[in-house]
This record gives structure tokens, C-alpha cells and sequence, in this order.
């Protein structure tokens, strides 16, 4: 699977709360969120901001609170991917966990800019800077977050099936004793 779009680039320490202000945060409707995403740390970025888009950073992305909103405001805002030269613990598990690609690659963060075209080869880790021609390795978290959502996906059905079980056997014991 494969990214492919424009750089919006950031700097060191990108905290949760200019991710998604906290005046926001009365919403948890995803395109709510994704409305206000990045506004206080560059006002343009929703109204600039296409599908398929990446941001790029330095370190410690993603520092601050612990809400999941951050990561599901920038995935509603319709960015395929983080790229950071280290992200914040808590929101590295929340990327994870809303399916949020995000990639760690220090020589990648540091030289990008903003506006060149990247593309991301996820079951690789490559990142390409088709705009320079330059590549790096980065370390690929998607296919964990894929397999974290497919067994999510898997134990949904499961414990449906089980209930549903469950629920044919109560009955068939309440038909049975004559209730």
C-alpha cells in the first residue's frame, strides 16, 4: 500500500493541544474535529489541506495529552501519513490504535520540506522525496495498526458470534422447561 502527496511541515514539540485546541474537544464527530485541526499552529492547513496529504516533523509529535482526538482530527483532515523524527509515547498508541499511519525516520523529518511531493511505500517503511529524488528507510508502524484493526475486526465477530450462541441456548433452555 502506497501514500503519495504534499508536505505540511512542523518543527519540534507539536503538542496535542495545537493538534486540536482544547475548545474543541466537546466534539468527538471526526469531521467536527478535522475542521479545526492544526489552527493554532498554522490557520491555513484545513483550508490547504488535500486528501492523501502528509505532514512531516521533528521530534516529539504529538506531546501533551493523552486524548485520542489529535490523531483522529488529523486522519478526518485527510492526511495519509506522519512522518517525525520521534513521536510522543501516547500519541504514537493512538495513531496506532484510530489507524493513523505514522512513520519515525529522523533523515527523512530533518531534510523534507514543506510542499515537496512525498510518497510512502507502507509495507516497505520507504519514504521518497519525488520532488528531490531523495529516499530514506523509515520504520513502518501500518501493518501493525492493519493487523491491530483486522483482529479488532476479527474479535467484533467473535464476541457476536459467541452472544448469539449464548442467546440461542437460553432460549432453547427456557423452550425446554416449559416456560
Amino acid at each position: 500500500m502506497k501514500a503519495k502527496g504534499s508536505v505540511f511541515k512542523y518543527g519540534d514539540n507539536v503538542d496535542t493541544d495545537v493538534i486540536i485546541p482544547a475548545r474543541y474537544l466537546n466534539s468527538s464527530d471526526p469531521a467536527e474535529l478535522a475542521s479545526h485541526c492544526m489552527e493554532d499552529i498554522d490557520r491555513e492547513f484545513i483550508h490547504k489541506v488535500k486528501k492523501g496529504d502528509i505532514i512531516v516533523a521533528n521530534k516529539n509529535f504529538g506531546c501533551g495529552s493523552s486524548r485520542e482526538h489529535a490523531p483522529i482530527a488529523i486522519k478526518a483532515a485527510g492526511v495519509s501519513c506522519v512522518i517525525a523524527e520521534t513521536f510522543a509515547r501516547i500519541f504514537y498508541r493512538n495513531a496506532i490504535n484510530i489507524g493513523l499511519p505514522i512513520i519515525e525516520c529522523p533523515e527523512a523529518a530533518q531534510t523534507i520540506v514543506a510542499g515537496d511531493e512525498v510518497e510512502i511505500d507502507f509495507d516497505s517503511g520507504l519514504i521518497t522525496d519525488v520532488t528531490t529524488g531523495s529516499s530514506w528507510q523509515g520504520q513502518a508502524t501500518y501493518l501493525y495498526s492493519w493487523y491491530l484493526q483486522s483482529s479488532q475486526a476479527v474479535f467484533s465477530w467473535n464476541v457476536h458470534w459467541v452472544l448469539d450462541i449464548a442467546l440461542q441456548l437460553v432460549r432453547s433452555a427456557i423452550s425446554s422447561s416449559g416456560r
